[in-house]
């Protein structure tokens, strides 16, 4: 088990800006958690100290398809209590699997719901640039993530 800190810039399709890593420090992954998109993950693991690539994911391995099935429309009474609007956020249950939906739309009682991960559908384009790549410290692989740099505890 390996920890890889890398660089990025993210973009979608038609060639925006959606994030970036300049000014900050590299994100760590601690190989094999599923911190990242496995199929980010796979490639940037192939990589050494300063690679830099252009990894392209399909919207199928990126975020997924658009499931018409996580869109929703419900009357305000069966959502939580509390001041709703267009960008609301909220999880569908306690377990950690359960689905984030977001308010995309209200009309009179009727709320709109969209439970797809914001990026679905959308492919992605990731510039990279590995900037670490060590061992993982027995505590991190104990632990499930990484220490910060150089495997320094941080809890």
């Amino acid at each position: 088990m390996r920890v890889l800190s890398f660089h990025y810039k993210l973009k979608n399709g038609q060639g925006e800006l959606l994030d970036s890593s300049e000014d900050q420090e590299p994100f760590p992954v601690l190989e094999g958690m599923k911190q990242i998109l496995p199929a980010l993950e796979e490639q940037l693991f192939q990589m050494n100290v300063g690679d830099t690539k252009t990894i392209c994911l399909e919207a199928a391995e990126a975020y997924g398809l658009v499931n018409d099935k996580l869109k929703l429309t419900v009357t305000r009474d069966k959502l939580p209590e509390g001041e709703l609007e267009v960008g609301t956020q909220f999880k569908a249950g306690p377990q950690p699997q359960d689905p984030v939906f977001m308010v995309t739309q209200i009309e009179g009682d009727d709320v709109h719901l969209d439970g797809n991960h914001p990026l679905a559908g959308q492919d992605l384009e990731f510039d990279v640039e590995i900037a670490e790549l060590r061992p993982a410290t027995e505590e991190e692989k104990q632990h499930g993530h990484v220490h910060g740099p150089h495997g320094e505890h941080h809890h």
